[in-house]
């Protein structure tokens, strides 16, 4: 059954929200999982792909991002992938969930990630998907983060 994993941050910056997601994904791809961001538009794709090059400067992720009809290149880096309304196929572990509703297929993944901040919609939206989860026996666990 697939872990939920809430990180919950004290603040309302979006920025530190991204970058949390950022350590998160260094992390899991350290440990060899095969990351996909779901992201909740072409923008927030955008930004974190950006932000996935530059927010260390010791730090390298390989990374590709995805269309949604688009077919995975023969030589995209596999390990993390960025999207948003896709479905990625079988090969991912991890999956950190920045959209505002639970993917139809997250329960394909090992884990899913949920980084939520202090900001009202991404507040809101987080209880509702922690709902859904607990509602649906998936287990869960917390981190809070300063």
């Amino acid at each position: 059954m697939t872990r939920i994993d809430f990180y919950i941050l004290d603040n309302d910056d979006a920025d530190k929200r991204n970058a949390t997601v950022c350590r998160l994904v260094e992390k899991a791809w350290r440990q060899s999982n095969h990351v996909y961001i779901h992201t909740q538009s072409k923008e927030q794709t955008k930004e974190l792909d950006d932000l996935l090059w530059t927010f260390r400067a010791e730090s390298f992720v390989p990374h590709s991002c995805m269309e949604p009809s688009a077919d995975m290149p023969e030589k995209a880096p596999r390990q993390v992938l960025l999207g948003h309304h896709f479905e990625p196929d079988a090969s991912f572990d991890v999956m950190i969930n920045l959209g505002k509703t639970v993917p139809d297929f997250f329960s394909r993944f090992k884990r899913v990630l949920e980084v939520v901040n202090q900001e009202d919609e991404v507040r809101q939206k987080g209880r509702q998907r922690y709902t859904y989860y607990r509602d649906r026996g998936y287990p869960m666990h917390h981190h809070t983060l300063s």
